[in-house]
């Protein structure tokens, strides 16, 4: 029977187990608040739930663009709810 080689510096891993556990895992990441998975077979689903609330501002705040008179339309976020 012919050896089957595997690259060691493949990013799913160096065993066919490995390959396989890399492409069944939950692609939809860890950081959701809620997890659930539908099934065991190669069919399974996983849903990732978000809940809201978590908004988080990245950047200072859009001071708005003009109109088609150039007078401003305001900020993006005026009464600072999002922080």
């Amino acid at each position: 029977m012919a050896e089957i080689k595997y690259d060691t510096t493949h990013h799913a891993g160096a065993t066919p187990e490995a390959r396989i556990r890399n492409r069944l895992r939950n692609s939809g990441g860890e950081e959701a608040d809620v997890i659930t998975k539908t099934g065991d077979s190669a069919r399974r689903t996983f849903h990732n739930i978000h809940h809201t609330g978590n908004v988080h501002s990245r950047g200072p705040d859009n001071p708005g663009v003009g109109d088609i008179f150039n007078r401003p339309r305001g900020v993006a976020n005026p009464k600072g709810e999002i922080k």
